[in-house]
């Protein structure tokens, strides 16, 4: 049964001030809809002309609201997905941003889209994350979440990783290179594509582990079942500092010796979109792929 939006969060931090009419304009649409809505309190000094107690954190708009709208590219998506992925929301994204791999909505024409959201005609998408831990003498140091790719690699400087990857603590080899790209099928068309990593549909229950400049010609992509657990061990012998980034947003510090654990989150973020949506259409929107030939 589809859900109702009845309360509805606003959630997306702007890169320039010109891109926060967008947020305007959704919040005094909706509000002329009958809906309850409530704005990410990180724009609360930008957006002034809005009552103080309509703002509210990412914590208290996931316990909150039904539904999510996600103003910006992919990268706020990726912020938002990580906290609202712990709570039973509904999230929809309206592209401000370059790819908009995650975001469907057309700033320009969101009213009619909205529209057709709020009336039920909507095809909503289940996408898992990653969790990323780092163990160290037995202990987990820190972790986090990613809804695109877990990544293992140098610090400040670029230089090689020596580690061995596990699964279900079974060895799978061990490797020299830049590091690995462990992604989720929503993150096969972000950074893992672009190191030669395969494209995944998203429906699919399955880990890509890709190599990053690997040391022998023989190291390829590796795609596992999502329900794997996959552990690296980092070489006591490497030099510097490694870090595992997660999204590109948060890194984990991570020590020679150090143990990374990462495995599907319990948590799903409850993707949202347009009747008409096809994932197929945005590759080959996204990734300039021929049309049909008759």
């Amino acid at each position: 049964m589809k859900k109702s939006f009845d309360i509805i969060a606003i959630i997306g931090k702007p890169r320039d001030q010109h891109a926060i009419q967008t947020h305007r304009e959704l919040y005094h649409w909706l509000k002329s809809q009958g809906k309850q809505v409530f704005i990410d309190d990180r724009l609360q000094d930008i957006l002034s002309d809005i009552p103080e107690s309509d703002f509210s954190n990412l914590i208290a708009l996931g316990n909150t609201a039904d539904l999510a709208i996600v103003v910006g590219g992919d990268g706020n998506m990726l912020g938002a997905a990580r906290v609202l992925s712990r709570f039973d929301i509904c999230v929809i994204g309206v592209n401000k941003g370059n790819l908009g791999f995650l975001t469907d909505v057309n700033p320009d024409d969101f009213e009619g889209t909205l529209t057709e959201v709020m009336n039920g005609d909507y095809i909503v998408e289940e996408r898992f994350l990653l969790e990323a831990e780092i163990h160290r003498h037995g202990q987990i140091k820190s972790h986090n979440a990613a809804l695109n790719e877990a990544v293992l690699h140098p610090g400040q400087v670029a230089h090689m990783i020596e580690f061995e990857v596990y699964i279900d603590d079974s060895f799978a080899f061990s490797q020299r290179s830049d590091g690995l790209i462990v992604a989720t099928p929503t993150g096969s068309t972000a950074y893992s594509l672009s190191g030669g990593g395969p494209i995944l549909s998203t429906s699919m229950n399955a880990i890509s582990l890709v190599p990053m400049f690997p040391h022998t010609l023989s190291s390829r992509p590796l795609v596992v079942d999502g329900d794997r657990r996959i552990k690296l061990v980092v070489s006591p012998d490497n030099r510097g500092t490694q870090e595992v980034s997660c999204d590109g947003q948060i890194s984990l510090p991570v020590s020679p010796g150090d143990e990374i654990h990462i495995y599907r989150s319990p948590n799903c973020l409850k993707l949202i979109h347009p009747k008409d949506y096809s994932y197929y259409h945005v590759l080959r929107n996204k990734l300039g792929w021929s049309s049909k030939l008759f």
